[in-house]
Order: structure tokens, then sequence, then C-alpha cells
């Protein structure tokens, strides 16, 4: 397993990120709240850990959703894979979205979603006047059947 040492400053009061298991591949970030959000059904909040990062160059770290909270109150982060980029030095807030059917709590300390750390390839994009073909052109959405 690789591993790449991250700086983490926690505001007073916020967990450090911590793997459930060994085998975990996404290391659960908890709420920093000073009092309950309530994310009503179809909406949207903004949930701050009061964690800061140092994240080396040449990494990134994905915020994810928790299956759990998915599959139990159908809450998700909105924009997944979140992207924390190396020069970022901000708060880390998550964008949660209640898809639910009912509204839902967010308490101080609950464990709101998961980050995975990742290498970040980057792209050299070259400008061209016509691309290769292949059997699947520019089909898309489905395009291949179900």
């Amino acid at each position: 397993m690789n591993k790449v040492n991250i700086k983490c400053v926690a505001s007073k009061g916020a967990a450090i990120p911590q793997y459930k298991t060994s085998g975990a591949a996404g290391a659960d970030i908890c709420a920093l709240l000073s009092e309950p959000v309530i994310i009503k059904k179809g909406s949207r909040a903004m949930i701050p850990t009061g964690l800061y990062f140092s994240i080396p160059e040449g990494y990134e770290i994905q915020v994810r959703p928790r299956s759990g909270l998915a599959a139990k109150n159908g809450v998700t982060v909105l924009n997944t894979p979140g992207t924390i980029d190396s020069d970022y030095r901000g708060e880390v807030k998550v964008i949660l979205v209640n898809l639910g059917d009912e509204d839902f709590t967010v308490n101080n300390g609950d464990r709101i979603a998961q980050i995975v750390v990742a290498p970040v390839t980057t792209g050299l994009f070259e400008q061209v006047s016509v691309l290769d073909e292949t059997e699947r052109g520019s089909g898309g959405f489905g395009s291949t059947g179900k």
C-alpha cells in the first residue's frame, strides 16, 4: 500500500480523518458545527469540517460520499468526486445534497463524507484538426446498449 504524508490543521473540536479498517481506501471526515444543520429534502448545504490540508504537489484529495448516508438517507456529496488541489489551503467544506424523502439533520461530529488521496496526472493538450476513427465514434450517453 502506498502512503503519502498529508499535513493537517484541525480547528478546535475538529476530528482528524480516520480510516475505519485496514483495507479502507477512504478516510472518514466529520462535520464541525456549532449547531445542527437541517437539509430539507431536495436541498443542499455546505458543511464545514474544520480541516485544512497541505497536500504534496502531484497529489489531490478526492471528497466522496459515504455509502451508508446515501443508502439509508438519500444524502450524498453533490460534486462527486470533489477535488482538493495541492495548492488549496482553505477549510474543507462538503456540499451535501438531500435526495431522500425526509429532511436530514447533520450534527456536530457526524461522519459526512470520505476522502481518498490520489496521484494526479497532468494532460498535455495538443490541438489537431481531426481525430482518429474508432468503432464507437461520437456515440455516447448509452449508445452502446443497456
